[in-house]
């Protein structure tokens, strides 16, 4: 177990080491900082003086180790567009996205996995049809389409929901959540709902393939002969297995659903790293660009980090394997 944590902690360093190398090829060739802090009518001596300020008068790779320290402090300097600290931006920003995409995981999640349990179970009735047909339509229509969609059902025709904004949030500390009040709650429903949609039907057809594969294994059989109740080897011996591939698809979806709620924020203009990332893009913005592809690498990387340890956790094939392997 511990070598395998090993290899793993040193193929993440390796990844963000990779990644650390892209950002900072944006500061390369991705506008031009001196120019854009200054602007044009700068004299040659203050661009000179900026430039050496930044350290950009010295080689490729002192910078880049330079870029490697700063990063891991959580530095990167000014926002180009702002003025103000690209930490201090990502610190306001993380929260609502991170609420987002735990909210959105979470209703994929319960929603789902029944879903997907009925489908398999009830493979050949009219609910399993219909099941299969709503996922068709949530796998193929845009984010950007459902969340059009949802504003003008429940905002515009019915008037229940608001259609912008993120709404009244707490304070706790630095963190700040809209899960403590009802208004919160109220902003959080159709962005949730929208950037739920295609994790859920992913979810649901993956659970409803892997039930129906269990099923048909010669343990499940066993069970059978042995007497067991359709309840027990359903969700006592089926469900549990199926689940394992279920824990790998959740985890890099919870990765994508905080990389790629840029959409979503954009649509129902949520404050997050989404729309900051857009409003960057939009003003090359090269601070802000490199410090959101190095969090977004980054949790990517915890996230593979902890779905492969609770493969162990829930698969003891895996812990047998390591166990041999090890002797």
């Amino acid at each position: 177990m511990l070598a395998f944590i090993v290899r793993r902690l040193l193929q993440a360093v390796l990844v963000m080491l990779a990644v650390a190398f892209v950002a900072f090829t944006l500061f390369q060739y991705v506008g031009d900082p001196v120019t854009n802090l200054l602007g044009q009518d700068a004299t040659p001596e203050q661009r000179e003086q900026l430039r050496a300020d930044l350290g950009l008068d010295r080689p490729a790779p002192v910078q880049f180790a330079r870029f490697v320290g700063n990063a891991l402090r959580g530095e990167f300097g000014l926002s180009l567009r702002q003025g103000r600290k690209v930490g201090t931006l990502i610190v306001e920003r993380f929260p609502a996205t991170l609420e987002l995409a735990f909210t959105a995981a979470l209703l994929a999640l319960v929603v789902g996995v029944p879903m997907g349990v009925i489908a398999a179970l009830k493979r050949d009735s009219w609910v399993s049809q219909v099941l299969m047909t709503v996922s068709l339509l949530g796998v193929s229509l845009p984010t950007f389409l459902i969340g059009i969609l949802l504003i003008l059902v429940f905002s515009v025709w019915l008037n229940w929901l608001p259609s912008f904004g993120r709404g009244e949030v707490t304070a706790l500390g630095v963190w700040t959540t809209g899960w403590l009040s009802a208004d919160g709650w109220k902003h959080l429903v159709l962005p949730s709902v929208t950037l739920a949609v295609f994790q859920l039907t992913l979810i649901m057809r993956l659970v409803r393939a892997e039930m129906l594969e269990v099923l048909r294994t010669d343990y499940i059989k066993f069970a059978r002969a042995r007497g067991l109740s359709d309840r027990a080897v359903h969700f006592g011996h089926a469900l549990k297995n199926t689940l394992v591939p279920v824990i790998t698809i959740t985890g890099l979806q919870l990765g994508s659903l905080i990389a790629f709620a840029i959409i979503t924020e954009t649509v129902f203009q949520w404050p997050g790293m989404g729309l900051l990332f857009i409003q960057a893009v939009s003003f090359a913005d090269v601070p802000v660009m490199a410090a959101y592809l190095c969090l977004i690498a980054l949790i990517f990387v915890v996230i593979n980090l902890v779905v492969d340890l609770l493969y162990f956790a829930v698969d003891p094939r895996l812990r047998i394997e390591g166990a041999a392997g090890a002797h």
